[in-house]
């Protein structure tokens, strides 16, 4: 599996992306882990960003949200409590590596 963290440049969302996802990755078999930083809105289409950050699982976001357009703002994460925070949940990161 590939996994690709896109976000804006000094994202602190995506050091929290990058740290659950090292967690959740634990005694998984190996992924490719890539980062990429995006600083325009062009970048942002292209790249399928909805957000920063935005994983994208073998090119898909696993988290994205219908209707919801590509953009380089900040991005907030409902986990299964309701609750907003800057990235998705160990678990949630875990049932997407599952599938």
């Amino acid at each position: 599996m590939r996994l690709e963290i896109l976000h804006v440049p000094d994202c602190p969302g995506a050091a929290v992306l990058e740290d659950r996802l090292a967690e959740a990755l634990a005694g998984h078999p190996p992924a490719e882990v890539a980062r990429r930083v995006i600083a325009t809105q062009e970048e942002a289409e292209r790249a399928g960003m909805t957000g920063s950050p935005t994983l994208l699982a073998d090119g898909m976001d696993p988290f994205a949200v219908p209707g919801q357009e590509p953009g380089i703002w900040c991005r907030l994460y409902a986990d299964p409590d309701g609750r907003l925070g800057p990235a998705p949940s160990v678990a949630q990161l875990r049932a997407v590596l599952t599938r």
